[in-house]
């Protein structure tokens, strides 16, 4: 494997000095991009694109030769985990993700078993090695997994839980938690084994996507979500061929406990856009980096706002180390992709000014 030319997001993530604040996109490889339409036709459906390590590959790069970000990061969903664990994911036209056999049953529940990476998802981890080979040092790449109450949303709902007010998942909390919390420690098994196997393979740090923690109370967060989010972290292969593989974690919805997901063990912490930077930066300290947080919807608006509002973030942070910059959460599909040009720009050139007035 190449030396990295551009580290900026690694040493970013643990706390170190940077000449600028590195950026990448949550989804910055996707349906916004039309080179991403058109190999999504080609793969004949979005499984297929994801089964398939050149074409993941592919549009994995994608974003890349189109900006100057600072990392990529692997093309795959979250919801591999729990097709390996042979709940059948399909993808209904226009109806997102689908389970064919979600957990119904407790003997359902008790039956589900840790896949083997290298076995059900080696497909992952081939792509994990053709990304690598294909950068040839250039950024950093990111590889990633849903967290295991996210994952658990999915595979007690059959679905998107927001469909449904995660009416099933929160009903066996409060009726049956054994049976809830048998799930999850499955499911934190699989995710570890899962992410270990991607740095094995080659990924260079790893981030784990809480998506549906918010919809949680503090009560249930803590027990349900945070609790196996730290168990993740705390398995987490650290180091690999003598460099440090940081890790991020990332509940959306999750400003209000952002005390208590820094104190977790992860080096950075993500935050949607509903808390400042800033103050998340004071309740903090130096505890951890993090990463965020434009609101994604700013992509609509004109270019002199996009840029303004990069700025803004920016500042909110202020010329310290330890901040990637990227979104909220995922860049929406209908997103003109001169914004994607206008946002990494002016985050690039205002934090190199920010810090040299700092410095000067």
């Amino acid at each position: 494997m190449s030396r990295l030319k551009n580290d900026t997001f690694l040493r970013a993530l643990l706390r170190q000095p940077t000449e600028y604040t590195p950026v990448w996109l949550m989804r910055q490889a996707g349906r916004y991009l039309p080179e991403y339409c058109e190999t999504r036709r080609r793969a004949g459906s979005f499984l297929q694109l994801c089964k398939s390590p050149a074409l993941a590959c592919e549009v994995t790069l994608q974003p890349l030769a189109r900006y100057d970000l600072d990392a990529a990061i692997l093309f795959s969903d979250i919801l591999t985990v729990p097709d390996a664990m042979g709940l059948g994911l399909y993808f209904a036209e226009g109806e997102g993700p689908r389970f064919e056999r979600p957990l119904r049953e407790e003997w359902e529940i008790r039956n589900l078993a840790v896949p083997d990476p290298h076995a059900e998802l080696q497909y992952v981890m081939d792509a994990v090695v053709e990304i690598r080979r294909a950068l040839d040092g250039s950024v950093p790449l990111i590889g990633f997994s849903g967290s295991p109450w996210t994952l658990a949303c999915y595979m007690v709902e059959g679905g998107s839980g927001s469909e449904t007010d995660y009416r099933r998942i929160k009903t066996m909390a409060y009726s049956r938690p054994d049976l809830l919390h048998h799930i999850l420690s499955v499911t934190a098994d699989a995710v570890v084994a899962y992410l270990n196997a991607q740095i094995e393979s080659g990924a260079q740090a790893v981030m784990v996507f809480d998506s549906w923690g918010g919809v949680l109370s503090e009560a249930a967060y803590r027990e349900f979500s945070l609790a196996y989010l730290q168990r993740v972290v705390q398995g987490l292969i650290r180091e690999r061929d003598g460099e440090r593989v940081p890790s991020i974690v990332f509940t959306k919805g999750g400003g209000v406990w952002i005390e208590q997901i820094a104190a977790i063990g992860a080096d950075a912490v993500g935050l949607d856009w509903t808390l400042d930077i800033g103050r998340a930066r004071a309740l903090v300290g130096d505890k951890v980096a993090l990463q965020g947080n434009l609101d994604p919807s700013i992509l609509f608006a004109p270019p002199e706002v996009v840029a303004a509002e990069a700025r803004r973030v920016v500042d909110a942070f202020g010329p310290h180390p330890g901040h990637v910059f990227n979104l909220g959460h995922g860049i929406s599909q209908f997103t003109p992709p001169e914004s994607v040009s206008v946002l990494v720009d002016t985050v690039h050139a205002h934090s190199r000014a920010l810090r040299a007035g700092a410095t000067g």
